[in-house]
């Protein structure tokens, strides 16, 4: 059985590494970016490079949307050039994206009124892991789906969760870990800064606690980035807004109560509102005051 062409929409840190992947497994790629250049870039190593979303759609299988948000994929999928009315009939959608359960569920609607299958499929695990091919995929999907998909899916992820014969589970799932990411990272932030204002030795906190019940690999990983000074986004504060926030949303509709994921976006919002939106989520950790962060000392970091 041949392979499914396969059309990649972003190429951010993950949707490039996914794209890499795909190839280094011998997919036929397509790919697609708003940005000047950027496709063009990628497929100096192969694939072919499409100016709109529509017209990678005509030629793939199936398309994998790797874009931030559900108002980015409406645009990508229904906006102007958009893939749903260029995609053939049969062919797939795979949404990557953190969104709404609800979102999703209605997508899928939409989607198979149109002849087309679509796979609830948010990923987890970094760009370095998305670009070995080691990420993590949350999915749910109707059969047919996933019988068009599977390659692809199997193709582009370490491990591939099935969860439900419809969508909905796979974001569920999705927005959970995301509470736990987004506390894991506020809690690390908050331990750090408290070592900081007791005047203990950074980078001797830092080794102790990664090699103690206390450690997370949120802690391990972020607390690296703040002991390096760095705060290039590998995930950006605003992300946290954004995901937390569908966390308490889809809490707040079975009146469900989750004091620590609440306590956690208000420490994101208010870094967000204090000009660090752009920057890594580790730099959540700049809202408490009283403390001078480390600069460009200590450990590496681990970009995963």
């Amino acid at each position: 059985m041949t392979q499914p062409i396969v059309g990649i929409i972003g190429l951010g840190a993950m949707g490039a590494g996914i794209a890499k992947t795909l190839r280094n497994n011998g997919f036929a790629i397509h790919v697609c970016d708003v940005r000047p250049g950027v496709a063009e870039a990628f497929v100096a190593d192969g694939g072919t490079a499409h100016a709109t979303t529509a017209a990678l759609a005509a030629v793939s299988d199936v398309v994998v949307s790797v874009v931030v948000n559900a108002a980015q994929t409406e645009s990508v999928l229904f906006g102007e050039n958009g893939a749903a009315a260029a995609m053939r009939p049969g062919s797939t959608f795979v949404m990557c994206s953190t969104v709404d359960p609800n979102w999703s569920v209605a997508l899928e609607a939409r989607l198979n009124a149109l002849g087309l299958h679509y796979v609830d499929a948010p990923i987890s695990g970094g760009a370095a892991k998305a670009a070995s091919g080691q990420m993590t995929m949350m999915t749910s999907a109707k059969p047919e789906a996933y019988a068009a998909a599977n390659a692809v899916l199997d193709g582009m992820a370490g491990k591939v969760y099935r969860l439900g014969d419809k969508a909905g589970a796979g974001s569920k799932v999705k927005i959970i870990n995301q509470l736990l990411a987004g506390v894991h990272i506020a809690v690390a932030a908050e331990a750090m800064a408290l070592g900081l204002r007791e005047g203990v030795d950074a980078a001797a906190l830092y080794e102790v606690i990664t090699h103690s019940a206390g450690n997370s690999w949120m802690f391990e990983n972020r607390m690296a980035h703040v002991l390096a000074g760095d705060y290039t986004p590998l995930s950006a504060v605003d992300i946290f807004v954004k995901d937390l926030g569908l966390v308490l949303d889809t809490a707040r509709a079975s009146k469900f109560p989750l004091p620590l994921a609440a306590t956690a976006h208000q420490m994101f919002m208010q870094a967000s509102t204090a000009g660090f939106a752009k920057e890594d989520d580790s730099a959540v950790i700049k809202i408490f005051p009283g403390i001078t962060l480390p600069n460009s000392e200590g450990p590496g970091k681990d970009k995963a």
